[in-house]
């Protein structure tokens, strides 16, 4: 249960004075949620200066001047493109009132002549005349010393106000209980930090722009704050993973020889190493959970290939899960294949698949006549009953969050699972989002791989970039022609690559085919399955082509305004000219008038084919969500805390937990208790009752 005294953080903002139904709905998109805690973390961005006050004479065009004026004269327009004028002034001058919007009787009411009134707003001086039109703040003189100060400015969205925003901050911060202190006090005192109460009412109440800065104090230690919640979070259900009875998977060994013989090749330094930690997660009598990561063409298919047979040789079946049909049908291909050399079964299990065919899979599954099963998430639907699984392959899915991959873990008998990915994580978003899991990686290629040569060039040298595509195709390569397709201009961009697609029709024929996202999934494999088998020879796509799809015919890559992608996205799309032994070259296209981040992408583009390196410069550029992909795919940002600031906060955050739970794991100790509130306030509390040690 949430501990009592945290209760008035989680009452609903309607509670709050001045908020009814309306504004309640409007508050709780605007703070991500409906309690009184998610106001606390609706920040200002900047500040207005009310302070500034001098003789109505002496005032200065374009400041926000605040001070006491009588009311001499209403101007009442005479045509409606007019405003309504009030005159008013101080004993040094007048100044003209403009209202464009407005209500004739309620004007008169709240600025009757004659009267003295308190305006704060932007003057103007125009044709020698002071002016403020729609002052912020019309009210009495004796608001005076409350409105002549600096005041915040919040995010807003329509039908909420900044008035409104400062009154329901204030009344949120006053009920802030005063709470033990859950930081270490020595390491407190060193960073010379606030308390988390005055943390958060500075930050409501600031006085100048530097105190926005992201490391500022108060914005630091909120930030910690937040990254050790998450650190903690991650760590108890890493802690309960390494605590959950599994079973035992140790196998002889003769299946992976057989296929180790058949080969063709040695397993890299890096595989090896990468096995043998999986291996070990299987022999140990805990349930496993491990990220494996490794560069595009790293080798990680075999590798799992090799994990799923030792599961195979103690008994049990395996799975492997993939993201979308054509790359379940493409590990079908390559794993039922080296299945054969070895003497077991492969199945394949997808949505199209349907009737008597589907029954027949499922019944064999069932009886264990299937050793290893492939397929999209659609396996772990409660029709697919296994005999006896014992170990899941997770390909590409990383943007599974921590209570998917617990519910994973609870298909078959307590499976160990890896999860696997191209896609290059900075180690801070391993931290962030895998802390829950044992992590490897493959940081070696295969001996052979040639590396890919990148040239950046302008749009408008596309005709000599189609020169050399006609060139490729003739010497019997295969050729990616990648348009983005961003979401805030969908419409236009499809509308381009069609365009795109129609000239090179012009120029190649039926040579050429194109997939887009508003294609069904049929047309879209019907279109790659053609590119595969070489029917078709220049594939236009504008969807990012599937990770992990396997043409090694395809040497040439061309990616139109390559500027709009990111580095992450452009190193995977680059390593779809990496499956063979060929060397590939990719074309980097960009629009005339770049960006400076831009030009920096795209140079370091041209200079590294490190994943790992451009992962890091990529977080550095554009953040941790984007890199993923998951701003709109329900992983949550951080409120406080900023990766691109706080790499080091988190690097401590990471030690700091790992030191709390080895100390204490159930968080039973005096800071283990104030620890559970830091958990609540951030919300991660249900890892820890889900977890609960």
């Amino acid at each position: 249960m949430r501990p009592e005294i945290l209760n008035p953080l989680f009452c609903s903002i309607g509670t709050l004075k001045g908020v009814g139904a309306r504004y309640l709905k409007l508050l709780s998109n605007l703070a991500e949620g409906d309690k009184i805690v998610h106001l606390l973390w609706h920040l200002p961005y900047n500040v207005v200066d009310r302070t500034y006050s001098c003789p109505l004479r002496n005032a200065q065009s374009g400041k926000i001047w605040t001070g006491i004026v009588r009311i001499s004269a209403h101007l009442e327009p005479k045509s409606k493109k007019q405003p309504y004028r009030v005159v008013c002034g101080d004993a040094t001058g007048d100044m003209i009132l403009n209202f464009f919007k407005y209500y004739k009787d309620s004007l008169k009411k709240q600025l009757p002549i004659g009267a003295e009134k308190l305006i704060s707003g932007k003057i103007q001086w125009f044709n020698g005349q002071i002016q403020m039109s729609h002052p912020d703040y019309v009210a009495d003189p004796s608001f005076e010393n409350t409105i002549k100060a600096v005041e915040p400015i919040y995010p807003l969205c329509a039908g909420v106000s900044n008035k409104m925003m400062i009154s329901l901050a204030r009344q949120a911060l006053s009920k802030i209980p005063d709470m033990p202190e859950w930081l270490d006090e020595r390491f407190l005192q060193e960073k010379n930090w606030p308390s988390f109460k005055e943390a958060l009412y500075f930050l409501h109440h600031p006085q100048s722009t530097a105190d926005f800065s992201m490391m500022s104090p108060q914005r630091l230690r909120l930030a910690y704050d937040e990254l050790l919640a998450n650190q903690l979070t991650l760590s108890i259900a890493r802690l309960h993973h390494k605590k959950e009875a599994g079973r035992s998977i140790e196998g002889n060994g003769h299946l992976r020889k057989k296929l180790s013989d058949s080969l063709g090749f040695e397993l890299t330094g890096a595989q090896k190493k990468v096995l043998e930690d999986i291996i070990k997660d299987q022999k140990s009598k805990y349930q496993g959970l491990r990220l494996v990561q490794g560069d595009v063409g790293c080798g990680k298919t075999v590798v799992a290939m090799m994990a799923m047979l030792n599961a195979v040789e103690a008994g049990f079946q395996a799975a492997i899960m993939a993201p979308t049909e054509i790359l379940a049908k493409q590990h079908m291909e390559t794993i039922s294949a080296w299945a054969d050399i070895v003497g077991i079964k492969a199945g394949l299990l997808t949505s199209k698949i349907k009737g008597k065919k589907r029954a027949e899979i499922l019944e064999k599954l069932k009886n264990g006549e299937i050793d290893i099963l492939i397929g999209t998430h659609a396996l772990f639907t409660d029709e697919v009953i296994f005999k006896d699984l014992a170990f899941i392959v997770v390909d590409e899915q990383h943007r599974f969050g921590v209570e998917q991959r617990r519910k994973l873990s609870l298909k078959g008998n307590k499976p160990d699972i890896v999860v696997m990915t191209a896609t290059p994580i900075p180690r801070t978003i391993v931290l962030t989002r895998f802390g829950d899991m044992d992590y490897s990686k493959i940081d070696e290629l295969p001996k052979g791989r040639k590396p890919v040569e990148t040239a950046v060039m302008p749009l408008s040298k596309i005709d000599s970039v189609t020169e050399a595509v006609m060139r490729k195709i003739k010497g019997g390569a295969r050729v990616y022609w990648v348009c983005p397709l961003i979401e805030e201009s969908e419409k236009s961009d499809l509308a381009a690559a069609i365009k795109r697609f129609e000239d090179l029709q012009k120029i190649f024929g039926a040579d050429v085919g194109l997939v887009h996202g508003k294609m069904k999934e049929s047309e879209k494999d019907a279109v790659m399955e053609k590119f595969k088998t070489g029917e078709i020879k220049i594939l236009v796509a504008t969807t990012v082509i599937e990770v992990g799809v396997n043409v090694k015919e395809a040497t040439l890559m061309v990616i139109e305004q390559a500027e709009r992608f990111g580095l992450a996205q452009l190193h995977q799309l680059r390593g779809r000219i990496k499956r063979g032994f060929e060397a590939g070259f990719c074309v980097l296209l960009y629009a005339q008038n770049l960006s400076e981040t831009a030009y920096e992408r795209l140079k370091t583009m041209k200079e590294s084919e490190d994943g790992f390196f451009l992962a890091e410069k990529d977080l550095d550029l554009r953040g941790g969500g984007e890199i993923l992909g998951t701003k709109q795919s329900g992983f949550e940002e951080f409120k406080i805390a900023d990766l691109a600031f706080h790499k080091n906060l988190l690097l401590t955050a990471h030690k700091d937990a790992e030191m709390i739970l080895n100390l204490d794991s159930s968080l039973q100790s005096q800071r283990g208790q104030a620890l559970k509130n830091l958990l609540y306030l951030f919300e991660q509390d249900e890892a820890f009752l889900t977890y609960k040690a």
